[in-house]
């Protein structure tokens, strides 16, 4: 049977919010079992990550599932993330984090700051929509919105799990908790530091103007520290209104993200901690940056 190929334009342009290279590179052909996979043996690679101990499951005690004849798809170029929705399993948990019937959640191939998801709806006439015309569904939005309300929480658990070591309010909250078992043996939450609210480091959304085909949701931390931030479209895809939260869809008719849609990419670099402008000076930008997570690690 011949090969069919979802294969898109590759090379970026000026209202994309990736580079060329981050779209070609994209090509996937992936191996699809034989069989798919149920709701109950879906994999959630996070949520075992943020598990207290770490448990030997059926699924690695299995011999390997037959695979099927060499995939009969190549997702390339803009279609790239098709191949995550098609055939989830054939990916391994570094890269497909979650699945169910509905949703597929992965780790960005090329992140934009130290934990960054997408959020891939499976519903095959909501894939290759604008999310604008895909998120107006009252349903289809709701079902969204739930979804990433839970993946926001589990990028703040990662980054307590990561970063709270480096966090002075965090770690004054250990040290109360330390002393009052030491002391007590009780705990009262309420004369407890409160510690840090790692999810207001999170932020989600879409973008006005997608570079992939496939609808997608970004989750991510909001600090930006990532070899993959290289331009100042990278940055302004996610520091200007061009990431539209979920939480503000259905946009009326006359939203300004629907005018301006790229726009926003050639706004002025400001930093998202301390405000500052760096006008279209990226590379000093970046500097900046390496300061403000050290800074930021630290609250």
């Amino acid at each position: 049977m011949a090969t069919k190929s979802h294969d898109h334009d590759q090379g970026d342009t000026p209202q994309d919010a990736v580079t060329g290279e981050e779209i070609s590179s994209t090509t996937i052909p992936p191996s699809t079992p034989s069989t798919s996979q149920s709701n109950e043996s879906a994999r959630n690679a996070f949520a075992e990550l943020l598990s207290p101990a770490k448990k030997s499951t059926k699924h690695h005690e299995s011999p390997p599932k037959p695979r099927a004849p060499p995939a009969l798809a190549t997702f390339s170029g803009r279609a790239g993330l098709g191949a995550y929705t098609a055939g989830p399993e054939s990916f391994p948990t570094s890269r497909v984090i979650s699945y169910d019937d509905n949703f597929v959640t992965i780790n960005d191939l090329y992140p934009k700051s130290s934990i960054h998801l997408l959020l891939l709806p499976r519903r095959h006439d909501k894939q290759l929509l604008h999310p604008f015309e895909a998120l107006q569904d009252p349903e289809f939005l709701a079902s969204i919105q739930q979804e990433v309300k839970k993946l926001r929480l589990l990028v703040a658990k990662e980054l307590q799990r990561r970063f709270g070591k480096y966090s002075t309010k965090e770690q004054e909250r250990e040290k109360a908790m330390e002393k009052a078992l030491n002391e007590t043996e009780e705990l009262d939450e309420a004369t407890l530091p409160a510690g840090r609210d790692w999810t207001k480091d999170v932020i989600s959304g879409v973008h006005t103007h997608p570079s992939m085909a496939h609808l997608h949701i970004h989750v991510l931390s909001r600090d930006g520290h990532s070899e993959c931030m290289r331009h100042r479209k990278h940055y302004n895809s996610f520091a200007t209104d061009f990431l539209v939260d979920v939480e503000e869809f259905p946009l009326t008719a006359v939203d300004v993200k629907r005018r301006r849609k790229a726009g926003f990419l050639n706004d002025d670099l400001v930093c998202w901690r301390c405000g500052r402008n760096f006008g279209n000076k990226f590379v000093k930008l970046k500097h900046h940056l390496e300061g403000e997570f050290e800074e930021w690690k630290a609250e």
